[in-house]
């Protein structure tokens, strides 16, 4: 069984790779490699972005969350996952307007404010790629061990290698092209897997019931998961790479909310199943683990193809991930003379530290939320600039102040400073919503009053449009 499970994850990301050769150019130039600039259609967008935008993560949070704290905190996190999507698409085009030879939100952040705020916000955006990364890799580890004998370590070289090989040949356009297979393969492994776990589930026992919290806990949850999640992801590199490769501004927009639509319906039907393990009583683990539980009523069989769902879910988002991050930090150096060779070298070398800390097996989820903290701090800041009143001091005084934000709650119930610090990074790994909050508002407040008292003498937005559709 081993063997055959080995060639079946060995003849799968063996095509994963052969997909992503096959759609390289040889002879794109760099901007091509890392944007594959307004070569995309909405159908395509939309799919990659449902790919890209899953990962192993779906098959532990939110069965967790649905099992642990129930249907209202399940449909946070959904919304959570899927408003960065409807924020791209009506943010995008403007955006794509603004700065139409654009590569990166950190060049956004510098036509808006200058040098000062984009290494803050590539910094920020690489932390949250490389926890996002290193979680991913890890997870699959973590999936191997639980469904099949072959080695942990060697999945995780696995995905890691294959997915490599196509990003640094092909780059952007490579993930585009097995994002469009791996999108539709995941859709239906989804349903056979969960259709046969329902099938041989016995009826539900007379005294189940759903899985509640009180309303109070459950809404924390749920605007903390809504407030973290979306913050994060729109410092995703991945995502806004996608926004200069779309075809028109439509394709964009109607991409963006068809993906956004897809990866609700996919969190909600999967954390749907943690519900359904609560229901029947099954033992969930520790940590809980609900998904993995209802597997195992199962026909063993069906471990291979779940392990193949884990590993394309896990694919879809690394080879995303890989050449976002080396992306970010090509358009980061202010080179634009960089060679294609360079971008690949830096893929290759990006990776080395991640696939370190995957094979320690370590938990992430406390660096993840760090790093979410930090995008929620950050993000409104950055998204003002397109505001001809925001000016560099107005960003940065703002994301200072999330920070500071993010520390008041803990300070002001514990009594001390480093209390308020030591809340603030989310000891034993546990989200509270009074961080996120307080960062959020703090950074918007701050960056509002002082663009509104002190604003920029910068060009508004429309009179730049303007330039740019004249010329």
């Amino acid at each position: 069984m081993p063997y055959l499970t080995s060639a079946v994850l060995g003849a799968a990301l063996l095509c994963f790779a052969y997909l992503g050769l096959r759609a390289r150019r040889a002879d794109g130039p760099l901007d091509d490699y890392v944007t594959a600039r307004n070569s995309q259609s909405a159908r395509s967008l939309g799919v990659s972005f449902l790919a890209s935008g899953m990962g192993a993560w779906i098959l532990f949070a939110p069965p967790e969350i649905g099992a642990m704290v129930g249907p209202l905190a399940l449909a946070g996190y959904a919304i959570g996952s899927s408003l960065p999507f409807i924020v791209l698409s009506l943010y995008g085009p403007v955006i794509r307007r603004y700065l139409p030879e654009g590569r990166s939100i950190g060049e956004f952040a510098e036509a808006c404010y200058g040098q000062g705020v984009r290494r803050w916000v590539t910094l920020v955006s690489i932390l949250y790629m490389a926890c996002f990364l290193a979680a991913e890799l890890t997870a699959i580890g973590a999936i191997a061990s639980l469904l099949s004998e072959v080695p942990s370590w060697l999945v995780v070289m696995g995905v890691a290698v294959a997915t490599l090989v196509y990003t640094a040949v092909g780059g952007l356009r490579a993930s585009l092209a097995t994002d469009r297979w791996q999108g539709w393969l995941l859709l239906a492994l989804l349903v056979l897997v969960v259709g046969v776990v329902i099938w041989v589930l016995p009826p539900l026992p007379e005294n189940a019931e759903m899985p509640t919290a009180p309303s109070v806990n459950a809404l924390s949850v749920a605007l903390t998961l809504i407030i973290a999640v979306t913050a994060a992801e729109l410092f995703h590199q991945g995502y806004w790479q996608r926004v200069w490769a779309a075809e028109t501004n439509r394709a964009l927009g109607r991409g963006a909310l068809l993906g956004g639509a897809g990866v609700l319906l996919v969190i909600m039907a999967i954390g749907g199943l943690g519900m359904l393990a609560v229901m029947h009583g099954l033992p969930l683990g520790e940590p809980p683990i609900p998904f993995f539980a209802l597997l195992a009523e199962a026909p063993s069989w069906l471990g291979v193809p779940a392990l193949v769902l884990a590993v394309t879910l896990v694919a879809s988002s690394v080879d995303t991930l890989q050449n976002a991050i080396a992306s970010l930090v090509v358009a980061g150096s202010g080179r634009r003379g960089l060679s294609i060779g360079t971008a690949r070298l830096v893929t290759v070398l990006l990776m080395l530290p991640v696939v370190v800390v995957a094979l320690q097996e370590l938990s992430v989820l406390r660096l993840f939320l760090i790093a979410d903290l930090l995008c929620a701090a950050t993000v409104v800041p950055v998204l003002l600039g397109v505001w001809h009143r925001m000016s560099s001091v107005a960003a940065m005084a703002g994301g200072v102040a999330g920070l500071v934000g993010a520390i008041v709650p803990g300070w002001v119930t514990q009594g001390s400073l480093m209390a308020g610090v030591q809340a603030a990074s989310f000891p034993g790994g546990i989200p509270t919503l009074s961080p996120f909050l307080c960062a959020l508002v703090a950074s918007t407040l701050v960056s509002l009053l002082i663009a509104w008292c002190w604003p920029a003498t910068r060009a508004p937005l429309s009179a730049k449009e303007a330039r740019h559709d004249h010329a």
